[in-house]
């Protein structure tokens, strides 16, 4: 003897937290601070394993953060922009600088 099971229907919420649609749908820039604490091979590195860019898009991203202070990295969605931003926080020290004691800072910004 079989016995059916009635399964509720529930509304998927597709929002995080307390964002609403427009914050999801609008676009963010990953933006990227320079730092005394990081070498050029540290950030070449970085940017070449969490954004997959090529050396020479790496490079001239280094070049910029080092001579303005700021790159901007990538423009994407709040979510992809939030975790570009934690994998760079949690990238590490630099293993060449003795005095590199953690990650590179980043912030997000809406593209508008």
């Amino acid at each position: 003897m079989s016995t059916a099971v009635a399964i509720p229907e529930v509304e998927e919420d597709v929002r995080r937290g307390h964002e609403s649609e427009d914050e999801l749908a609008r676009l963010y820039h990953v933006i990227l601070l320079d730092d005394n604490d990081h070498t050029y091979e540290y950030v070449i590195e970085m940017l070449m394993e969490i954004f997959s860019f090529s050396e020479e898009k790496a490079y001239a991203h280094t070049v910029e953060v080092d001579t303005k202070g700021h790159t901007r990295l990538s423009t994407c969605s709040l979510q992809e922009a939030e975790k570009k931003r934690d994998q760079i926080h949690a990238y590490g020290p630099d293993r060449r600088l003795p005095r590199s004691l953690g990650s590179m800072a980043a912030l997000i910004e809406p593209a508008d």
